[in-house]
């Protein structure tokens, strides 16, 4: 039985080893200063450019009619958000030569004699050229614009109706009601931003923890620890407890960045969402510990950390849905635990669930902290390999 003696000298060369650590780090202005501006870099490199919302696409028009009606045509394309009609031209070669040069993403071509055709009852026929070397402006592209062709045949319709006096019983057969819930702008960056604190609790506290601990390797200084009294799981809190300190406050700056630049609303618990980025905490931590029992230099520390943590950055749908990935990589991604984490995050930032929604990813967490700790402390010897 511990005495209360015991237990305070426990509880002091713990509160040592901790105050250690945090003098190393302080010593380390670069890597102190990287610690807290890398995750804002990334929060706004990922905010502004890492985005599906396409808008703003470059086209090139050649109006051949020159008519009211044709001008009106382009009306719905310029009120539209997707297209800046950024180009006139006279021939069709040069629309394909604004493509080509990159200029332009998209041509549009109203052939002469398009509003005798609209006021004479008859269907019109625009050409719509699209560039598709990008497969995800152009499917935008083409989708938005059939979309105003689509509504703009509709007000064409209607007025033909009201015309012969028949606009009293145009009704459509089918009206889609739409609603979106969570996100209703269907802003990027708000599912962007809450998975970017899964992807820098992960990348920094693995890389942190993987290179303190062979850095005392490599300098040395480990052989100290060694002849101190300290027990292996007092050496392990010791060496991790200033890591998640710092994972904490990155956490709590990019959800602050968040809301004040991004206007991310925060729908769910605070509370709740720290308890649970803790729990993904020892799952990396563990990752990290791991990976500095392989390692014996920290280039090798940073070269496997950086091949754990981008394949799984890739596999857990921070970037890519999961859906759309081959069923084996689907498979393997269940052995993510960023994964698991993006789930959580998104649904208590974004959506505002509680734990009832969410304990399916938080048991698999749970496993998965387990396991890696364990492994981590199991591989952990207070000895030098």
């Amino acid at each position: 039985m511990m005495t209360p003696r015991g237990g305070r000298m426990v509880n002091l060369r713990l509160v040592s080893l901790i105050r250690k650590e945090f003098i190393q780090i302080v010593r380390d202005p670069r890597t102190l200063a990287l610690t807290f501006v890398f995750p804002l870099v990334m929060l706004f490199l990922l905010g502004y450019a890492a985005t599906n919302d396409v808008k703003n696409i470059s086209l090139a028009v050649l109006d051949q009619d020159r008519s009211a009606e044709s001008r009106r045509f382009l009306d719905a394309f310029r009120t539209a958000d997707y297209f800046h009609l950024d180009f006139f031209v006279s021939s069709e070669e040069e629309i394909r030569s604004l493509i080509d040069s990159n200029q332009a993403r998209a041509g549009m071509i109203i052939p002469p004699g398009y509003a005798d055709h609209l006021t004479g009852g008859r269907n019109a026929q625009v050409a719509f050229i699209l560039d598709g070397s990008d497969p995800t402006v152009a499917s935008t592209a083409l989708a938005a614009a059939n979309l105003i062709g689509q509504a703009y045949s509709t007000r064409v319709l209607a007025m033909r109706m009201n015309r012969v006096g028949q606009g009293s019983g145009l009704d459509m057969p089918l009206e889609v009601r739409t609603q979106v819930l969570y996100n209703p702008g269907m802003e990027s960056a708000h599912y962007m931003i809450p998975g970017m604190i899964g992807m820098i609790l992960q990348f920094l506290t693995t890389l942190l923890t993987a290179t303190s601990i062979v850095r005392e390797r490599e300098r040395g200084t480990i052989e100290q620890l060694i002849v101190t009294p300290l027990r292996r799981w007092e050496m392990i809190l010791g060496k991790l407890a200033p890591y998640v300190f710092i994972a904490f406050f990155d956490t709590l700056e990019v959800l602050s960045a968040g809301v004040l630049f991004f206007k991310v609303p925060i729908n769910g618990s605070l509370g709740l969402l720290l308890g649970l980025a803790a729990l993904f905490l020892v799952t990396t931590l563990g990752i990290g510990l791991l990976i500095s029992t392989v390692a014996h230099t920290q280039q090798e520390a940073m070269l496997t950390t950086m091949f754990t943590v981008l394949p799984s950055i890739f596999l857990s749908g921070f970037f890519f849905p999961l859906a759309a990935m081959p069923r084996i990589l689907q498979w393997i991604s269940y052995l993510v635990p960023l994964r698991y984490f993006l789930i959580i995050v998104r649904g208590i930032v974004l959506k505002g669930v509680g734990l009832a929604a969410i304990w399916p990813e938080v048991l698999a967490l749970s496993v998965f902290a387990l396991v890696v700790m364990t492994g981590a402390a199991i591989r952990y010897r207070k000895r030098l390999d």
